[in-house]
Protein backbone atom coordinates (compact mmCIF):
# COMPACT_ATOMS: atom_id res chain seq x y z
CA UNK A 1 0.00 0.00 0.00
CA UNK A 2 1.23 3.38 -1.10
CA UNK A 3 2.66 5.11 2.32
CA UNK A 4 2.06 8.51 0.35
CA UNK A 5 -2.00 7.94 0.62
CA UNK A 6 -1.85 7.00 4.31
CA UNK A 7 0.16 9.85 4.85
CA UNK A 8 -0.84 12.78 2.86
CA UNK A 9 0.35 15.56 4.87
CA UNK A 10 3.44 14.08 5.52
CA UNK A 11 2.98 13.02 9.03
CA UNK A 12 4.62 9.96 10.46
CA UNK A 13 3.90 6.13 9.49
CA UNK A 14 4.80 4.21 12.85
CA UNK A 15 5.10 0.65 12.24
CA UNK A 16 4.35 -1.72 15.24
CA UNK A 17 4.62 -5.28 15.26
CA UNK A 18 1.79 -7.38 16.53
CA UNK A 19 -1.71 -6.64 15.84
CA UNK A 20 -3.28 -7.30 18.82
CA UNK A 21 -5.91 -5.52 21.63
CA UNK A 22 -2.55 -3.27 22.59
CA UNK A 23 -1.75 -1.98 18.67
CA UNK A 24 -5.74 -1.75 18.32
CA UNK A 25 -5.89 0.97 21.09
CA UNK A 26 -2.60 2.46 19.59
CA UNK A 27 -4.67 3.06 16.28
CA UNK A 28 -6.97 4.80 18.32
CA UNK A 29 -4.70 7.08 19.26
CA UNK A 30 -2.52 7.66 16.34
CA UNK A 31 -6.12 8.84 14.63
CA UNK A 32 -6.20 11.86 16.72
CA UNK A 33 -2.38 13.12 16.17
CA UNK A 34 -2.99 12.46 12.39
CA UNK A 35 -0.54 9.68 12.13
CA UNK A 36 -0.78 6.69 10.28
CA UNK A 37 -0.44 3.17 12.65
CA UNK A 38 1.07 0.10 10.69
CA UNK A 39 0.60 -3.55 11.71
CA UNK A 40 2.35 -6.97 11.21
CA UNK A 41 -0.62 -8.96 12.13
CA UNK A 42 -0.53 -12.36 12.22
CA UNK A 43 -4.18 -13.37 10.75
CA UNK A 44 -6.80 -10.80 9.14
CA UNK A 45 -8.96 -11.38 12.13
CA UNK A 46 -6.08 -10.19 14.57
CA UNK A 47 -7.77 -7.13 17.07
CA UNK A 48 -5.84 -4.47 15.06
CA UNK A 49 -6.19 -5.73 11.65
CA UNK A 50 -10.08 -5.26 11.42
CA UNK A 51 -9.58 -1.66 12.35
CA UNK A 52 -6.19 -0.35 10.47
CA UNK A 53 -5.86 0.29 6.70
CA UNK A 54 -2.41 -0.61 6.70
CA UNK A 55 -2.14 -4.19 7.35
CA UNK A 56 0.84 -6.64 6.69
CA UNK A 57 0.59 -10.08 7.22
CA UNK A 58 3.33 -12.30 8.66
CA UNK A 59 5.23 -13.74 11.86
CA UNK A 60 7.64 -11.35 14.00
CA UNK A 61 10.74 -13.84 13.07
CA UNK A 62 10.49 -13.31 9.65
CA UNK A 63 13.14 -10.75 8.71
CA UNK A 64 11.47 -10.65 5.32
CA UNK A 65 7.95 -9.51 6.94
CA UNK A 66 9.62 -6.72 9.51
CA UNK A 67 11.49 -5.25 6.32
CA UNK A 68 8.19 -4.77 4.63
CA UNK A 69 6.61 -3.02 7.92
CA UNK A 70 9.55 -0.82 8.39
CA UNK A 71 9.82 0.42 4.47
CA UNK A 72 8.82 4.17 4.82
CA UNK A 73 8.08 4.04 8.27
CA UNK A 74 9.61 6.72 10.36
CA UNK A 75 9.83 4.06 13.60
CA UNK A 76 9.39 0.34 14.28
CA UNK A 77 8.03 -0.41 17.77
CA UNK A 78 5.99 -3.26 19.76
CA UNK A 79 2.59 -4.47 20.66
CA UNK A 80 4.30 -7.80 22.20
CA UNK A 81 7.71 -8.60 23.28
CA UNK A 82 7.82 -11.81 20.93
CA UNK A 83 10.29 -10.86 18.17
CA UNK A 84 13.82 -12.72 17.88
CA UNK A 85 16.55 -10.38 18.99
CA UNK A 86 18.69 -11.15 15.87
CA UNK A 87 15.95 -10.21 13.29
CA UNK A 88 15.69 -6.77 15.48
CA UNK A 89 19.59 -6.31 15.07
CA UNK A 90 18.74 -7.14 11.61
CA UNK A 91 16.89 -4.15 10.95
CA UNK A 92 19.01 -1.66 13.09
CA UNK A 93 22.03 -2.65 10.68
CA UNK A 94 19.39 -1.57 7.94
CA UNK A 95 19.24 2.03 9.93
CA UNK A 96 15.62 1.72 10.75
CA UNK A 97 14.94 3.39 14.22
CA UNK A 98 13.52 0.92 16.41
CA UNK A 99 12.40 2.01 19.85
CA UNK A 100 12.58 0.42 22.20
CA UNK A 101 15.90 -0.85 20.93
CA UNK A 102 16.56 -4.37 20.89
CA UNK A 103 19.12 -4.51 23.53
CA UNK A 104 16.29 -2.64 25.85
CA UNK A 105 14.03 -5.19 24.76
CA UNK A 106 15.47 -7.92 26.10
CA UNK A 107 15.27 -7.05 29.44
CA UNK A 108 11.69 -7.31 29.13
CA UNK A 109 11.99 -10.43 27.15
CA UNK A 110 14.30 -12.71 29.31
CA UNK A 111 14.06 -12.19 33.00
CA UNK A 112 17.03 -13.40 34.35
CA UNK A 113 18.97 -10.71 32.00
CA UNK A 114 16.76 -7.95 33.56
CA UNK A 115 17.05 -9.76 36.55
CA UNK A 116 21.11 -9.50 36.44
CA UNK A 117 20.80 -5.89 35.27
CA UNK A 118 18.57 -4.96 38.10
CA UNK A 119 20.63 -5.92 40.46
CA UNK A 120 21.61 -3.13 42.91
CA UNK A 121 18.98 -1.07 40.81
CA UNK A 122 16.17 -2.02 42.62
CA UNK A 123 15.08 -4.75 45.50
CA UNK A 124 13.77 -8.26 44.02
CA UNK A 125 13.36 -11.89 45.29
CA UNK A 126 16.28 -14.20 45.50
CA UNK A 127 16.53 -16.20 42.47
CA UNK A 128 18.79 -18.64 40.79
CA UNK A 129 18.75 -19.96 37.11
CA UNK A 130 17.94 -23.47 36.92
CA UNK A 131 19.81 -25.69 35.09
CA UNK A 132 18.46 -28.83 36.49
CA UNK A 133 16.49 -29.94 39.77
CA UNK A 134 18.90 -29.84 42.29
CA UNK A 135 18.94 -25.55 41.29
CA UNK A 136 15.49 -24.97 42.81
CA UNK A 137 15.78 -27.29 45.59
CA UNK A 138 19.47 -25.04 47.00
CA UNK A 139 16.81 -21.77 46.30
CA UNK A 140 14.23 -23.69 49.16
CA UNK A 141 16.80 -24.26 50.81
CA UNK A 142 17.40 -20.34 51.30
CA UNK A 143 14.49 -19.29 51.27
CA UNK A 144 12.43 -22.12 52.42
CA UNK A 145 8.93 -23.47 50.09
CA UNK A 146 7.06 -22.57 48.52
CA UNK A 147 9.34 -21.32 45.56
CA UNK A 148 8.41 -19.88 42.21
CA UNK A 149 9.45 -21.94 39.04
CA UNK A 150 9.44 -19.43 36.23
CA UNK A 151 9.86 -19.67 32.02
CA UNK A 152 12.37 -17.41 31.55
CA UNK A 153 11.08 -16.26 28.20
CA UNK A 154 7.35 -16.22 26.68
CA UNK A 155 5.57 -16.81 29.67
CA UNK A 156 2.50 -14.17 30.36
CA UNK A 157 -0.95 -13.48 32.09
CA UNK A 158 -0.06 -16.83 34.99
CA UNK A 159 1.32 -18.75 31.69
CA UNK A 160 5.01 -20.67 32.41
CA UNK A 161 5.18 -19.71 36.23
CA UNK A 162 4.12 -22.99 38.72
CA UNK A 163 4.49 -22.86 42.55
CA UNK A 164 6.10 -25.33 43.89
CA UNK A 165 5.03 -26.35 47.19
CA UNK A 166 8.26 -28.60 47.30
CA UNK A 167 10.47 -30.94 45.93
CA UNK A 168 9.10 -31.85 42.06
CA UNK A 169 12.31 -32.82 40.68
CA UNK A 170 10.92 -34.51 37.95
CA UNK A 171 8.62 -32.07 36.95
CA UNK A 172 11.22 -29.89 36.62
CA UNK A 173 13.01 -32.12 34.64
CA UNK A 174 10.43 -32.71 32.43
CA UNK A 175 10.37 -28.66 31.43
CA UNK A 176 14.03 -28.52 31.02
CA UNK A 177 14.03 -31.99 28.31
CA UNK A 178 11.01 -29.93 26.74
CA UNK A 179 13.78 -27.36 26.08
CA UNK A 180 12.33 -24.61 28.54
CA UNK A 181 15.01 -22.76 30.00
CA UNK A 182 13.60 -21.71 33.58
CA UNK A 183 14.78 -19.84 36.72
CA UNK A 184 13.22 -19.76 40.37
CA UNK A 185 12.30 -17.14 42.19
CA UNK A 186 11.11 -17.09 46.27
CA UNK A 187 7.75 -16.82 47.10
CA UNK A 188 7.60 -13.36 48.16
CA UNK A 189 4.80 -12.69 50.97
CA UNK A 190 3.38 -9.47 50.00
CA UNK A 191 0.59 -7.06 50.84
CA UNK A 192 -0.48 -6.31 47.14
CA UNK A 193 0.73 -6.02 43.90
CA UNK A 194 1.97 -2.32 42.38
CA UNK A 195 2.15 -0.70 39.05
CA UNK A 196 4.38 1.94 37.49
CA UNK A 197 4.40 2.89 34.01
CA UNK A 198 7.03 6.06 32.65
CA UNK A 199 7.61 6.88 29.25
CA UNK A 200 10.98 8.00 27.63
CA UNK A 201 11.89 9.61 24.62
CA UNK A 202 15.19 9.45 22.74
CA UNK A 203 15.65 12.81 23.67
CA UNK A 204 15.66 11.44 27.29
CA UNK A 205 12.27 13.02 28.35
CA UNK A 206 10.68 11.45 30.97
CA UNK A 207 7.04 11.05 32.57
CA UNK A 208 5.19 8.75 34.91
CA UNK A 209 1.36 8.47 35.90
CA UNK A 210 0.70 7.54 39.34
CA UNK A 211 1.30 4.27 41.02
CA UNK A 212 -1.74 1.84 40.40
CA UNK A 213 -2.72 -1.56 42.65
CA UNK A 214 -3.35 -4.42 40.21
CA UNK A 215 -5.40 -6.87 41.22
CA UNK A 216 -4.40 -10.93 40.17
CA UNK A 217 -6.89 -13.82 39.75
CA UNK A 218 -5.21 -17.12 38.86
CA UNK A 219 -1.96 -15.36 37.68
CA UNK A 220 -4.42 -12.80 35.69
CA UNK A 221 -5.19 -9.33 36.03
CA UNK A 222 -8.60 -9.03 36.59
CA UNK A 223 -8.91 -5.26 38.16
CA UNK A 224 -6.40 -1.50 38.34
CA UNK A 225 -7.25 1.01 40.76
CA UNK A 226 -6.05 4.14 39.65
CA UNK A 227 -4.46 5.73 42.06
CA UNK A 228 -2.98 2.80 44.27
CA UNK A 229 -5.22 3.25 47.45
CA UNK A 230 -3.74 4.11 50.62
CA UNK A 231 -0.41 4.17 49.38
CA UNK A 232 1.73 6.38 51.16
CA UNK A 233 2.93 9.42 48.87
CA UNK A 234 6.20 8.76 49.84
CA UNK A 235 6.22 5.14 48.59
CA UNK A 236 4.46 6.20 45.69
CA UNK A 237 7.11 8.82 44.74
CA UNK A 238 9.89 6.46 45.42
CA UNK A 239 8.28 3.39 43.15
CA UNK A 240 7.89 6.19 40.25
CA UNK A 241 11.07 7.53 41.05
CA UNK A 242 12.61 3.37 40.56
CA UNK A 243 11.06 3.24 37.21
CA UNK A 244 12.43 6.57 35.67
CA UNK A 245 15.99 5.39 36.83
CA UNK A 246 14.91 1.46 35.10
CA UNK A 247 14.43 3.24 32.02
CA UNK A 248 17.04 5.63 32.55
CA UNK A 249 19.76 2.94 33.27
CA UNK A 250 18.19 0.85 30.63
CA UNK A 251 17.69 3.03 27.96
CA UNK A 252 13.85 2.63 27.23
CA UNK A 253 12.64 4.59 24.36
CA UNK A 254 9.05 4.37 24.53
CA UNK A 255 6.56 2.77 27.92
CA UNK A 256 7.99 1.04 30.44
CA UNK A 257 5.61 -0.76 33.03
CA UNK A 258 7.54 -1.85 36.40
CA UNK A 259 5.06 -4.37 38.18
CA UNK A 260 5.76 -4.40 41.51
CA UNK A 261 5.31 -6.32 45.08
CA UNK A 262 4.43 -4.27 48.44
CA UNK A 263 5.58 -6.33 51.16
CA UNK A 264 5.30 -3.91 53.80
CA UNK A 265 4.23 -0.46 52.09
CA UNK A 266 7.56 0.95 51.98
CA UNK A 267 10.09 2.06 49.78
CA UNK A 268 12.37 -0.46 51.23
CA UNK A 269 9.95 -2.90 50.66
CA UNK A 270 8.87 -2.42 47.04
CA UNK A 271 9.83 -5.31 45.17
CA UNK A 272 10.62 -5.65 40.85
CA UNK A 273 8.28 -8.53 39.83
CA UNK A 274 8.67 -7.66 35.83
CA UNK A 275 9.36 -5.75 33.04
CA UNK A 276 7.05 -4.81 29.83
CA UNK A 277 8.23 -2.40 27.53
CA UNK A 278 5.36 -1.36 25.81
CA UNK A 279 1.93 -0.62 26.52
CA UNK A 280 0.73 -2.56 29.17
CA UNK A 281 -2.78 -3.76 30.51
CA UNK A 282 -2.49 -1.73 33.87
CA UNK A 283 -2.24 1.21 32.13
CA UNK A 284 -5.47 1.21 30.31
CA UNK A 285 -7.04 3.05 32.68
CA UNK A 286 -5.26 6.11 31.38
CA UNK A 287 -7.49 6.24 28.04
CA UNK A 288 -10.16 7.81 30.08
CA UNK A 289 -8.23 8.25 33.24
CA UNK A 290 -5.31 10.59 32.76
CA UNK A 291 -4.99 13.62 30.90
CA UNK A 292 -2.28 11.54 28.38
CA UNK A 293 -3.34 7.62 27.74
CA UNK A 294 -0.87 5.26 27.60
CA UNK A 295 -1.20 4.81 23.74
CA UNK A 296 -1.13 8.25 23.12
CA UNK A 297 1.72 8.27 25.46
CA UNK A 298 3.87 5.29 23.83
CA UNK A 299 3.44 7.51 19.89
CA UNK A 300 4.40 10.53 21.44
CA UNK A 301 8.00 8.93 22.98
CA UNK A 302 9.38 6.60 20.09
CA UNK A 303 8.53 9.77 17.79
CA UNK A 304 10.48 11.85 20.44
CA UNK A 305 7.51 14.19 20.53
CA UNK A 306 7.33 16.10 23.75
CA UNK A 307 5.17 13.98 26.33
CA UNK A 308 1.89 14.55 27.46
CA UNK A 309 0.59 15.32 30.78
CA UNK A 310 0.07 12.44 32.98
CA UNK A 311 -1.96 13.95 35.87
CA UNK A 312 -5.39 11.91 36.21
CA UNK A 313 -8.88 13.34 35.45
CA UNK A 314 -10.73 12.34 38.37
CA UNK A 315 -10.02 11.31 42.13
CA UNK A 316 -10.16 7.70 40.93
CA UNK A 317 -10.12 5.50 38.12
CA UNK A 318 -10.76 1.43 38.11
CA UNK A 319 -10.26 -0.78 34.91
CA UNK A 320 -11.64 -4.14 34.55
CA UNK A 321 -10.91 -6.80 32.22
CA UNK A 322 -13.77 -8.37 30.48
CA UNK A 323 -12.72 -12.36 30.76
CA UNK A 324 -14.52 -15.07 28.25
CA UNK A 325 -17.23 -16.77 30.63
CA UNK A 326 -16.77 -20.34 31.87
CA UNK A 327 -19.58 -21.49 29.46
CA UNK A 328 -20.65 -19.95 26.25
CA UNK A 329 -22.83 -17.05 27.25
CA UNK A 330 -26.55 -17.35 25.15
CA UNK A 331 -27.07 -13.23 25.14
CA UNK A 332 -25.15 -11.44 22.60
CA UNK A 333 -22.00 -9.50 23.39
CA UNK A 334 -24.09 -6.70 21.38
CA UNK A 335 -27.09 -7.07 23.96
CA UNK A 336 -25.01 -7.04 26.63
CA UNK A 337 -23.60 -4.01 26.04
CA UNK A 338 -27.15 -2.07 25.74
CA UNK A 339 -28.28 -3.62 28.60
CA UNK A 340 -24.63 -2.54 30.35
CA UNK A 341 -25.04 1.12 28.84
CA UNK A 342 -28.63 1.43 30.10
CA UNK A 343 -27.63 0.41 33.97
CA UNK A 344 -24.11 2.13 33.52
CA UNK A 345 -24.15 4.82 31.01
CA UNK A 346 -21.00 6.54 32.52
CA UNK A 347 -18.69 3.08 32.06
CA UNK A 348 -16.66 3.13 29.33
CA UNK A 349 -16.80 -0.10 27.28
CA UNK A 350 -13.94 -0.86 25.00
CA UNK A 351 -14.04 -4.13 23.23
CA UNK A 352 -11.60 -6.34 21.73
CA UNK A 353 -12.46 -7.46 18.54
CA UNK A 354 -11.92 -11.21 19.84
CA UNK A 355 -13.67 -14.61 20.25
CA UNK A 356 -15.40 -15.27 23.46
CA UNK A 357 -13.59 -18.27 25.12
CA UNK A 358 -12.90 -19.15 29.02
CA UNK A 359 -10.48 -16.71 30.46
CA UNK A 360 -9.36 -14.58 27.20
CA UNK A 361 -9.54 -10.96 28.19
CA UNK A 362 -12.09 -9.68 25.08
CA UNK A 363 -12.08 -6.32 26.41
CA UNK A 364 -12.27 -3.89 29.61
CA UNK A 365 -14.24 -1.18 31.13
CA UNK A 366 -13.24 1.67 32.96
CA UNK A 367 -15.12 3.62 35.54
CA UNK A 368 -14.39 6.83 37.21
CA UNK A 369 -15.34 9.00 40.31
CA UNK A 370 -14.91 10.24 43.81
CA UNK A 371 -14.96 7.38 45.98
CA UNK A 372 -13.11 3.59 45.48
CA UNK A 373 -15.64 1.78 46.65
CA UNK A 374 -18.51 2.91 44.26
CA UNK A 375 -16.41 3.34 41.45
CA UNK A 376 -15.03 -0.47 41.76
CA UNK A 377 -19.15 -1.73 42.28
CA UNK A 378 -19.80 -0.35 38.96
CA UNK A 379 -16.93 -1.46 37.13
CA UNK A 380 -16.63 -4.94 38.46
CA UNK A 381 -20.49 -4.83 37.79
CA UNK A 382 -20.23 -3.68 34.92
CA UNK A 383 -17.30 -6.25 33.29
CA UNK A 384 -19.05 -9.31 35.17
CA UNK A 385 -22.13 -8.42 33.04
CA UNK A 386 -20.43 -8.05 29.87
CA UNK A 387 -18.75 -11.68 30.82
CA UNK A 388 -21.47 -13.72 31.57
CA UNK A 389 -25.04 -11.83 30.86
CA UNK A 390 -25.54 -11.84 34.56
CA UNK A 391 -25.26 -9.05 37.47
CA UNK A 392 -23.96 -10.29 40.32
CA UNK A 393 -25.94 -8.06 42.26
CA UNK A 394 -28.91 -9.15 40.90
CA UNK A 395 -29.92 -6.66 39.63
CA UNK A 396 -33.15 -6.32 37.18
CA UNK A 397 -34.55 -3.81 34.88
CA UNK A 398 -37.72 -4.95 36.42
CA UNK A 399 -36.64 -3.69 39.80
CA UNK A 400 -35.18 -0.03 38.22
CA UNK A 401 -36.88 2.83 37.97
CA UNK A 402 -38.45 4.17 34.79
CA UNK A 403 -35.10 4.25 33.22
CA UNK A 404 -35.42 0.54 32.62
CA UNK A 405 -38.53 1.51 30.20
CA UNK A 406 -36.79 3.81 27.87
CA UNK A 407 -34.48 1.00 27.13
CA UNK A 408 -36.14 -1.92 26.15
CA UNK A 409 -34.44 -5.30 24.95
CA UNK A 410 -32.94 -5.10 21.87
CA UNK A 411 -34.57 -7.03 19.36
CA UNK A 412 -32.71 -9.30 17.64
CA UNK A 413 -33.06 -9.29 13.45
CA UNK A 414 -34.92 -12.40 12.34
CA UNK A 415 -36.28 -13.44 15.40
Amino acid sequence: MDVATLAPDGLPVVGMVGGGQLARMSHQAAIALGQSLRVLAAAPADPAALVCADVHLGNPDDLDALRGLADGAEVVTFDHEGVPGAVLQALVADGVAVRPSPEALRHAQDKLVMRRALTGLAGMPDHVEVAEPADVAGLAARTGWPVVLKAVRGGYDGRGVWLLDGPDPEFVAQLLAAGTPLMAEQAVTMRRELAVQVARSPYGQAAAWPVVETVQRDGQCVEVLAPAPGLDPATAAAAQQLALRIAAELDVTGLLAVELFDTDGTAAGLMVNELAMRPHNSGHWTIEGARTSQFEQHLRAVLDYPLGATEATAPVAVMANVLGAAAPVAMSLDERVHHLFARFPDVKVHLYGKAERPARKVGHVTALGDRLDEVRARAVLAAGWLATATWADGWSPDDADARATRFPRRAVPGA
